[in-house]
């Protein structure tokens, strides 16, 4: 059992320290999805994010019109951080689904338990039964990048069932007719996270409020899902598991990935700490010789 791929402990999900750490080591060295370029159509409406108690510092837009952003200059550059995205993405034109609607609610899970729900499909059938209707999980696939992760319901429909992931916290999801995106922004609080949903939409009203009512099925029933899994990693119902290297790869995929950032992120500030100490007591130590030698030079 010691060589399968185990999950994250619990008490990643539920650490205040952690947190500040993954804040460090993850979100302000990512750059993450804010939307097609028709998000922002409406140039006499401000368009804010503010993402891990941070605000955006660069930009990219890919010739496909999808829009990126990072928290600060630490983000490495957008095509080396996603290397390999815009070959996939720039065969789609997003500009033609217009923005029609975002929404944003508080929910009481952490943000790796959300992503948690959408990098597998296991607990689909069971818990999105509308869903599975017409993407049925039998044909799921997800096969992962080096930051991303790109989703298939149907091999047999290309152009419907996508569902792309840009790690750590932003998706961009193609099907029911219509887009959509959204982001699982951490709080403070380990416990807490803020979702933003934006939806795209070219049909008539009532063609859109179908859409819309069909997707916000679904995302209601990942919210109350992730409610209960949090409830069960705070209290100690639930502590680590072991992943299926298959049909878990996207969890597998990005747990593997947010460790290896911390662990990176927590021995870089270890070893900073350990230069500044050795600095500070190598000035103590020229200190204490300069004053010994003044004191020699006065008598």
């Amino acid at each position: 059992m010691e060589s399968l791929s185990r999950t994250l402990p619990a008490s990643w999900f539920c650490s205040p320290a952690l947190y500040q750490l993954e804040r460090r080591a993850v979100f302000l060295k990512s750059w993450h999805f804010l939307g097609p370029v028709t998000r922002f159509q409406n140039r006499r409406e401000p368009v804010t994010y503010e993402i891990a108690q941070a605000r955006e510092i660069k930009y990219h837009l890919t010739p496909s019109g999808l829009l990126f952003s990072t928290l600060s200059h630490n983000a490495p550059p957008f095509e080396k951080y996603f290397a390999g995205l815009e070959a996939l993405t720039n065969t789609v034109d997003f500009t033609k689904l217009p923005h029609r609607r975002s929404i944003s609610y508080s929910g009481r899970f952490n943000w790796k338990t959300m992503i948690d729900g959408f990098q597998e499909c296991l607990h689909c059938q069971y818990t999105h039964p509308t869903f599975s209707k017409f993407y049925p999980p039998t044909f799921y696939s997800v096969t992962n990048h080096c930051t991303f992760s790109q989703h298939i319901a149907d091999p047999s429909k290309p152009s419907d069932g996508l569902f792309l992931y840009f790690f750590p916290i932003c998706t961009l999801n193609v099907y029911g007719g219509g887009m959509s995106s959204f982001r699982t922004c951490p709080a403070p609080e380990p416990g807490m996270s803020r979702m933003e949903f934006d939806y795209y939409h070219n049909g008539t009203d009532e063609e859109f409020e179908e859409y819309f009512k069909f997707v916000r099925q679904v995302a209601v029933e990942d919210f109350e899902l992730c409610e209960k899994a949090q409830q069960g990693l705070e209290g100690g119902v639930y502590g680590e598991g072991v992943l299926n290297p298959d049909k878990e790869n996207g969890v597998l995929f990005y747990q593997r990935r947010v460790r290896e950032c911390v662990y990176r992120q927590f021995d870089a500030e270890k070893r900073e700490k350990e230069e500044q100490r050795e600095e500070m007591v190598g000035e103590g130590m020229q200190g204490s010789g300069e004053s010994a030698g003044g004191a020699v030079a006065v008598q």
